[in-house]
């Protein structure tokens, strides 16, 4: 009887926590909405800034981050699964995979401010890129690398041994395995690491600060060495350093929004595409 009051309290205490976690989010999100919803139009969507950034829209920003988010996610999510499936497949386990492994956690958890530091001494300054897209991606890229190791490794293992040995009874070569089999079914729970490295990217503002990010430029990029405006840094200006803060206040409060909403959309098609290479994998 007392193991099964204590199993009780314990599941109600849980069911507690999860509740007042959704109830947070929700108030957070309803917070965001009820001060934002009123500045979002057209216009707010599709112009530039005017005014000392107190009027006109967001738009440079809106397409600033997008390239961000692009570019990061075109360097980092490559590279992140070619290095899990060489520890996961061919490297072994011996001493120097579990160092790489320790190191990458090691990495992950570094402050975004050092990945913005280590961006500008290395792509902006070394490299000689600039304030761009390019040495921006190129940190962000670095910044969600190591998400991307750690979960796609996660997936590789989730893929039994049985699936690897029928394909090399069949002929396949290891290469063959892991390209027809092994990353077919592990993909879908391979975009999980997509998502996680989406959300980062989109909301950072310490690395871009110090490789791409620029206070005010009403104008759209035309190139990978362009500077350009984003929402994370341009919601910190106006936010705190504007020229009349409290009449930029409700823009604040729309950019924020429509970064939420920029970060939902992205993870809906990336849960659209996991859901579609989980279906071809279970037909096929």
């Amino acid at each position: 009887m007392h193991k099964k009051t204590t199993q009780k309290i314990a599941f109600a205490t849980f069911k507690l926590l999860g509740i007042a976690v959704v109830a947070i989010l929700f108030w957070i999100l309803g917070f965001i909405i009820y001060n934002g919803i009123g500045v979002i139009s057209w216009d707010f969507l599709t112009l530039a800034p005017t005014e000392g950034m107190t009027a006109g829209g967001i738009f440079p920003a809106i397409v600033g981050t997008l390239c961000l988010m692009v570019g990061s996610i075109v360097f980092a999510f490559p590279l992140g699964i070619m290095s899990a499936i060489y520890m996961n497949e061919y490297a072994g386990n011996g001493w120097i995979v579990r160092f790489i492994r320790v190191m990458t956690n090691n990495l992950g958890s570094i402050p975004s401010i050092v990945f913005g530091l280590f961006g500008m001494a290395l792509f902006v300054n070394t490299l000689g890129f600039g304030d761009s897209i390019i040495a921006g991606s190129l940190t962000l890229g670095l910044l969600v690398l190591p998400l991307i190791i750690r979960t796609t490794e996660e997936a590789l293992k989730s893929i039994p041994d049985s699936f690897r040995t029928g394909s090399y009874a069949l002929g396949a070569s290891k290469l063959q395995t892991i390209r027809r089999v092994v990353l077919p079914m592990a993909f879908p729970n391979i975009i999980t690491g997509l998502i996680l490295s989406i959300g980062r990217v989109s909301g950072e503002t310490a690395p871009i600060l110090f490789t791409v990010a620029a206070y005010f430029l009403p104008k759209l990029p035309d190139s990978i060495f362009s500077q350009v405006m984003a929402l994370p840094y341009h919601l910190y200006v106006i936010a705190t350093s504007g020229i009349d803060i409290e009449a930029s206040r409700p823009i604040a409060y729309g950019t924020a929004l429509v970064l939420i909403l920029i970060v939902l959309l992205m993870n809906l098609l990336a849960n659209m595409l996991r859901k579609y290479f989980g279906r071809k994998v279970k037909t096929a």
